[in-house]
């Protein structure tokens, strides 16, 4: 990717990042963290929580502010950039900006409409912070170039988001996690990620699970098994994996399929055994992906079990 390409990627990066929100309770001129996500802003007047994207918007949905999380190294990728080619696409003239998180970088950008658009990136403890803002011409003078910028100066990071803000997000109940460290929503989805590693450390070295609904379903009870091990095949992150085992279940009294695979993971290829449990009910695909590296199986499995016998739809 370009270095005069970066900031408008990163824009349309966000723009994908779809889920449910509800803001919690803040009095006016407060940090305000979105369910879910580590970084949070005061925002402007006139800004409430949008309906289909995580962020704020105004009421006619016109405004448009977008936040994101992306991984840790796309804030030193910006940096790098800005060192070897300053000048952006169309004009724009990064700028930096101190924030309680750091020192951030945020372009502006005239549409050709004549709005305005707003991209700025700061850094998170073992993340980047992403934000977008879409301005229309005609909303200009409330929201100038000035106001967003004092927006931007408000971004703020927290270390943790409380556990039961990711598990409100879901579209089931987990009322079991078995000691998993790290808890995190995932985007689009949303998905559930439960692991012992962390970003630092990276996930596929320790026991993880992700689980989330499907956008498909299979279309007859006889179609479970063809579609169980394409899904198989194509589980992010895993490589060279084998399928040594697929056959219907019963979870929780509810048909399901599992899938054992061996396979390689992660960007050592590290050897792990997986399992992919799906439950099918009321025209929902419900799909659990558990992994562990193969010397770790054994004492992982209990705990898989035990996370998937308490998940229930909601």
């Amino acid at each position: 990717m370009t270095h005069s390409r970066l900031f408008p990627a990163l824009a349309l990066l966000a723009s994908t990042v779809v889920s449910a929100m509800v803001l919690d309770p803040a009095r006016a001129g407060d940090v305000v963290f979105p369910p879910g996500l580590r970084i949070g802003m005061t925002p402007l007047v006139g800004l409430v929580p949008a309906k289909t994207f995580t962020g704020f918007e105004t009421a006619d949905e016109s405004v448009k502010v977008l936040m994101a999380e992306l991984p840790a190294s796309a804030y030193g990728e910006v940096m790098n950039a800005l060192k070897t080619n300053p000048a952006m696409a169309g004009g724009a003239k990064p700028e930096s900006i101190g924030t309680a998180a750091g020192t951030a970088y945020y372009t502006i950008e005239t549409t050709k409409d004549g709005g305005r658009r707003y991209s700025m990136i700061l850094p998170g403890s073992a993340f980047s912070g992403f934000i977008a803002v879409q301005i229309p011409e005609n909303a200009g003078k409330i929201y100038s170039d000035e106001a967003v910028r004092q927006m931007f100066a408000s971004a703020a990071v927290r270390k943790e988001v409380p556990t039961s803000e990711f598990l409100d997000l879901m579209p089931f109940k987990a009322s079991e996690l078995a000691d998993f460290k790290t808890v995190r929503a995932l985007n689009p989805g949303p998905a559930l990620l439960l692991a012992d590693g962390d970003e630092a450390t990276g996930f596929e070295a320790a026991p993880f699970m992700v689980i989330g609904l499907m956008g498909a379903t299979p279309s007859s009870p006889e179609d479970r098994s063809r579609f169980a091990e394409q899904a198989a095949r194509a589980i992010p992150g895993m490589h060279s994996g084998r399928i040594t085992m697929s056959e219907p279940v019963r979870i929780e009294g509810t048909a399901g399929y599992e899938t054992r695979l061996d396979a390689t993971s992660g960007r050592d290829n590290a050897p792990v055994a997986l399992i992919q449990w799906l439950r099918f009910s009321g025209g929902n695909t419900m799909r659990i992906i558990a992994s562990a590296p193969r010397d770790q199986w054994e004492k992982a499995f209990p705990r898989f079990r035990l996370v998937r016998d308490g998940i229930q739809p909601r």
